[in-house]
């Protein structure tokens, strides 16, 4: 059964009903899916309705039911795509956009776009099959994912030799994948190659965190500060292996969470409005029957430029790091 596990900010000032609050934050839903299937409702392990106003360090938990559609269905939604031939179609994919149909987000998502584009027929969801089967059934063409709130480039696959192509490439790290992204904080060292485990948060299932010991899965990510300004900084980050969150939860194990993640970082008073600013830059991989590695960038968002220019006008830029080790 779908649930939410969200904790309200410590800051948190307003009087909002429980269901208004839930669909303003990242990972809730919208008010009329609340209506419709709510369970259950805990507000610091105590029942609660919808109706009932939240208060800052409030934890809430839902349960849910989600009717599963009988089919994905191709939808007219506009892609803003760099790279297509025969095998691969390369999308800049936009923020706020869900790369697949799952529990909560069952149209409107980069698999139905792709579908149309495509000009293919609804895809027939699988329900009396084994989960692998029924989530691969969900994911035509998909072969990487990006979260919701990250915009950028990601690669789908337009036949099933393409795919297993491209999956092998990712199961295998022989490809390059770097971000951009704006933290508040700035890193130690302008360069630096962060090693860890990332496991579930056991207080927040939303979330992941970094740990030393051997337990979860292994993660690295490279980086280096491109810029600081205040207590800001622009990063590029190189993954080396892809787990779920991997950039947000080690930008904030260096003490520079993403700015505008609520999920791993408090609300910022100089970019109040700020949405997550993480973005895929660059992808270098081979595409079916080449050789040698293509290489595909995006512009930087506008999103990214204007806060830039905010941090620019208000700070001076940081010119020097302390050689210290992380």
């Amino acid at each position: 059964m779908p649930f939410i596990n969200i904790k309200v900010q410590s800051d948190y000032d307003k009087q909002e009903r429980l269901d208004k609050y839930i669909a303003s934050v990242e990972g809730g839903m919208n008010r009329s899916k609340l209506k419709s299937g709510v369970t259950n409702i805990l507000i610091n392990g105590k029942k609660a309705k919808l109706s009932q106003k939240v208060k800052a360090n409030d934890v809430i938990n839902i349960e849910w039911e989600d009717n599963v559609p009988d089919d994905i269905i191709p939808q007219d939604i506009p892609l803003d795509i760099i790279y297509e031939d025969e095998n691969v179609t390369v999308v800049n994919k936009k923020q706020g956009m869900v790369t697949h149909p799952a529990c909560g987000n069952w149209d409107g998502t980069l698999v139905n776009a792709l579908l149309y584009h495509w000009k293919r027929e609804s895809v027939k969801q699988l329900k009396n099959a084994d989960n692998k089967q029924i989530l691969e059934n969900r994911r035509p063409g998909i072969v990487h994912r990006l979260d919701k709130d990250t915009s950028g480039i990601i690669i789908t696959a337009k036949n099933r030799d393409s795919e297993e192509f491209l999956q092998k490439q990712f199961k295998e790290h022989c490809l390059q994948k770097e971000y951009i992204v704006i933290t508040t904080g700035v890193p130690r060292a302008r360069d630096g190659d962060i090693k860890t485990f990332i496991t579930r948060d056991p207080k927040n299932r939303q979330r992941f965190k970094a740990v030393l010991e051997e337990k979860g899965k292994f993660a690295r990510t490279l980086y280096h500060c491109i810029a600081s300004y205040g207590n800001y900084s622009l990063i590029r980050v190189r993954l080396k292996t892809g787990r779920t969150h991997q950039i947000r939860v080690h930008m904030k194990y260096l003490g520079c969470p993403i700015l505008g993640d609520s999920l791993y970082n408090k609300p910022d008073v100089l970019f109040k409005d700020a949405t997550l600013m993480l973005h895929s830059c660059q992808l270098k991989i081979k595409l079916p029957g080449n050789k040698e590695h293509s290489i595909f960038r995006t512009k930087t968002p506008e999103r990214f430029l204007q806060i830039e220019k905010k941090l620019k006008q208000k700070f001076n830029k940081v010119t020097e790091w302390k050689k210290l080790k992380l």
